[in-house]
């Protein structure tokens, strides 16, 4: 892909990721976040990190589909730091504005609010992979380790997903869409995986 044409998309991803924080910004200063501001921040920034996940995700399994989507790696870093970035704004806006920095509140909740001990533990997940997304950090701990250690955003997204369902009340099923979507991203890897060692076994006896 020609430098000029990757130096755009970098550029669009970058302003379709600021997208969601931008618009947060533009209704506080207008007062036009609806009759609970902090819900509406809460919802917007774990939806946004939800959907960065999803996509994050879908980068490997396209790249499998086809050689020609290669260059797609070149984006899976800055939209995990984005889903990353979105994922510690909402966890702000617990600590700042549901719990107002009070640690006693915030312990009580993670041990008997479940969707929150939830909540907390995908975050948490996420943490170490934010920490090692340096060229740096994978020189450091190896290409094979570094790969392990990133396959903690599996179990993030999962996380993020009961942590949606729980915070709803009964009977609502918006996170229905997002829950098939990553659901159907975890279950391709090892389908393409096994479907690629069919091709080659089969290239194999050929040859």
């Amino acid at each position: 892909m020609k430098r000029s044409i990757l130096i755009l998309l970098k550029t669009l991803v970058w302003l379709a990721c600021l997208a969601p924080a931008v618009w947060l910004v533009w209704g506080a200063v207008t007062n036009d976040l609806g009759p609970d501001p902090t819900a509406d921040i809460a919802f917007t920034t774990g939806r946004t990190t939800l959907r960065l996940l999803a996509i994050t995700l879908a980068i490997t399994p396209l790249r499998r589909l086809s050689p020609h989507l290669n260059w797609l790696i070149k984006f899976r870093r800055l939209l995990g730091l984005f889903a990353f970035f979105y994922a510690t704004l909402h966890m702000l806006t617990y600590v700042a504005l549901y719990s107002g920095f009070s640690v006693p509140a915030m312990i009580g909740d993670v041990a008997k609010r479940r969707f929150i001990t939830m909540g907390v533990a995908a975050y948490l997940l996420l943490l170490p992979l934010a920490l090692t997304s340096t060229t740096w950090a994978i020189r450091k701990l190896g290409g094979k380790n570094w790969n392990r250690l990133h396959k903690l955003i599996y179990l993030a997204a999962i996380c993020g997903v009961i942590h949606y369902w729980w915070q709803v009340k009964t009977g609502v099923i918006t996170p229905i869409t997002i829950t098939a979507i990553i659901a159907a991203l975890l279950l391709a890897r090892p389908l393409l995986s096994w479907m690629q060692r069919r091709r080659k076994a089969r290239a194999a006896v050929a040859a």
